[in-house]
């Protein structure tokens, strides 16, 4: 009963943002697409070259932005964060374990994304605390290709073919 309730999901989640990270602690820019692998991860982000490593792409959900806007007081644009991708519409945390595709390409949830203690720089005070909870979900790549802004994302069913 529990897996089917798991694998029953039909809504569908949008890409509304993506960005990379070239260094570590450098500045998260802003992109259309990216090209993703199994083997490197997102092409040109500093986690990239880590093969089947669990935080190869990082997600977070727009609802979630909203909701730390609210609580630190001010418009917090998805690059402070430093995740990759930005998805509307779809409840990351339900991806728990899952398989899931954005596009053409598949990801496999690997856990939780914790804020770290940037998020007090990034944010301001009280920051990190903001975070907790609404930091997202790290990935690993099952299947690559190309993630764009505007991609449907979607629960791929255990037993499915798929990746």
């Amino acid at each position: 009963m529990m897996k089917e309730l798991f694998d029953t999901m039909p809504q569908s989640g949008t890409v509304c943002w993506i960005g990379i990270r070239p260094e570590r602690r450098g500045r998260v820019e802003e992109v259309e697409q990216i090209s993703v692998s199994f083997e490197s991860g997102i092409e040109g982000d500093h986690y990239a070259g880590k093969p089947g490593a669990a935080r190869q792409v990082t997600l977070i959900q727009k609802e979630h932005i909203d909701t730390v806007s609210s609580i630190v007081g001010t418009r917090v644009e998805p690059e402070l964060l430093r995740r990759n991708i930005v998805v509307k519409g779809l409840n990351l945390l339900a991806l728990k374990d899952q398989k899931f595709s954005i596009g053409t390409v598949i990801l496999k949830t690997t856990g939780n994304c914790h804020p770290c203690s940037r998020m007090e720089t990034n944010l301001g005070p009280g920051g990190y605390n903001a975070m907790r909870g609404h930091g997202g979900i790290t990935a690993t790549v099952v299947q690559g290709g190309v993630i764009s802004v505007g991609d449907s994302v979607g629960l791929i069913k255990s037993g499915s073919d798929q990746g």
